[in-house]
């Protein structure tokens, strides 16, 4: 890296400033929205069983949030886990999906039983279940990044795309006013 150039993103504060303004070609994406959603809702109740729709959901959910980072899990092998069955791939990365639901849950219950707000400390909490005991895991669990990460490329310059860096990171994700914008800046690393 020493010294090259490279474009993070950088998030607007909330609210946004002006105001969002919906016009009518907005409003109507968001009424078909949520007729939709209603549409949803009434079909659950026809189903014997929702949570069984959303049990799988959520693991599919999981699978494809952990390929992200690279794991090579899939639903199968997530089940199979779950039912203390031998997965087809190395049990870390099933271990790492499997910590996505944990985490996921960890943040329901503590905002739906606990009445916890959601906050930057309950996303410390999620952070630290989502690293319990796997890869990465001795990386500060539960504390907020210190340096730059990207995804995809082999460094800043050349990655699909850069977060902010991590001194604007809790800034950003904890002043609803902060001086960021949605235009990338050029950094030096």
């Amino acid at each position: 890296m020493g010294g090259e150039t490279y474009f993070a993103f950088h998030p607007r504060p909330l609210p946004p400033d002006p105001p969002l303004a919906l016009d009518a070609g907005a409003q109507d994406l968001l009424d078909r929205a949520n007729q939709a959603l209603g549409r949803l809702d009434g079909v659950t109740l026809l189903l014997p069983n929702p949570d069984q729709v959303l049990y799988s959901y959520i693991r599919k959910e999981a699978v494809l949030s952990s390929q992200i980072e690279g794991t090579q899990s899939s639903l199968s092998d997530l089940l199979l886990f779950e039912h203390d069955l031998t997965p087809g791939v190395p049990i870390e990365d099933v271990r790492e999906t499997a910590n996505y639901i944990r985490a996921m849950n960890h943040g329901l219950e503590r905002i739906l039983r606990d009445d916890f707000p959601l906050s930057l400390r309950l996303i410390r909490e999620i952070h630290e279940q989502l690293l319990r005991g796997v890869r990465g895991g001795e990386r500060a669990p539960g504390e907020f990044r210190r340096t730059q990460n990207w995804i995809g490329g082999t460094r800043p310059g050349n990655a699909r795309y850069v977060p902010p860096p991590a001194h604007e990171v809790v800034p950003s994700m904890g002043d609803s006013k902060s001086s960021s914008t949605t235009i990338p800046r050029r950094h030096r690393s």
